[in-house]
């Protein structure tokens, strides 16, 4: 082949195509604050699966002999009031952070989706329900409704479990009550966060359900389920996406300070926000105490927030060219 050919060649050649997802991805391992986020999000992952083999002690024991230590060869963070070990808490409080903002995140995206999608489609008096139901959980702050919801359905339950004792003997151990936190915690959250990404998801399909290709799968008779499900759900995830991935950090955040409030987890249950008050009146003292589990907190949180900078800058084509 002679030169004027492989040039010809090189000139009607066809250039290879990339897929949006592929551009995004190039795009976000670009950005460093974005890498950032995903080796704390791979982080925490590990610590939430492997935490128990890598914490040194039990993290509900105490040691009443070694109470408020600091820093030391055995305890790495030092020791709380009750002499348990702060870095085998603060190791089980990752694994609540990630339990809390998995279970979370996934709950208000399954609502939102839902919710937003169907009354987004089918519009009327569905889509007047869902957007006066957002209204009214948008009308109240997100933590005092959150806590408002836990203290009643915690006390409904207490006082079920008090009549199931009575009448039958029952009572629920302390393993089974640390359960039940965390159930009251993600309904809570879950109800009061659903709203954004209901109407993320109505704004991005009221501006799809008019395209030519949603008429053309009306013209050969799918149903509004299967146009909702396969065509504008998908064609919606690059915003849900992102809504996603700062929902995550969200949601710890509001759990901690649910529980620094007293009315998230409770003890033995392991979470920062509860590590944070339980020590405050020592912060002149032993400031340690309350900066480790405010550090970890932090950083948890601002990766997430990289993270989904990072995602809506890979995603969004507008935001690439500016």
């Amino acid at each position: 082949m002679n030169t004027e050919e492989s040039r010809a060649q090189d000139l009607f050649a066809v250039p290879e195509q990339r897929s949006l997802w592929q551009d995004a991805l190039e795009q976000l391992f670009r950005n460093r604050l974005a890498i950032f986020g995903v080796l704390v999000a791979l982080l925490l992952l590990f610590i939430s699966i492997f935490g128990p083999w890598l914490a040194p002690y039990d993290y509900a024991e105490g040691n009443f002999m070694r109470i408020d230590e600091p820093p030391s060869r055995d305890h790495w963070l030092g020791t709380d009031g009750l002499g348990r070990d702060m870095f085998t808490r603060i190791l089980y409080g990752a694994r609540t952070a990630f339990l809390v903002g998995l279970i979370v995140t996934i709950g208000t995206t399954v609502l939102g989706v839902v919710l937003g999608a169907a009354g987004a489609f089918l519009g009327g008096w569905v889509d007047f329900i869902v957007m006066r139901l957002a209204d009214i959980t948008m009308a109240f702050p997100d933590i005092l409704l959150a806590a408002f919801i836990s203290v009643v359905f915690r006390e409904k339950v207490l006082e079920l479990q008090i009549q199931m004792q009575e009448e039958y003997g029952w009572s629920l151990s302390e393993s089974n009550r640390v359960y039940l936190d965390y159930m009251v915690i993600f309904g809570a959250l879950t109800l009061v966060q659903w709203y954004g990404k209901a109407r993320l998801v109505r704004g991005q399909i009221l501006s799809l359900r008019e395209k030519e290709f949603i008429e053309a799968e009306r013209a050969l008779g799918a149903s509004n389920w299967t146009i909702i499900l396969s065509h504008l759900v998908p064609n919606s995830l690059g915003p849900l996406i992102v809504s996603i991935t700062v929902g995550f950090g969200g949601a710890m955040l509001s759990e901690a300070s649910l529980s620094f409030l007293g009315v998230g987890i409770q003890p033995p249950g392991a979470s920062w926000g509860a590590m944070i008050n339980d020590n405050l009146g020592q912060w002149r003292f032993k400031p340690h105490l309350v900066v480790m589990p405010g550090i970890v907190l932090a950083i948890v949180v601002l990766g997430f927030n990289f993270l989904g900078d990072g995602l809506n800058d890979a995603l969004n084509p507008e935001q690439r060219r500016r």
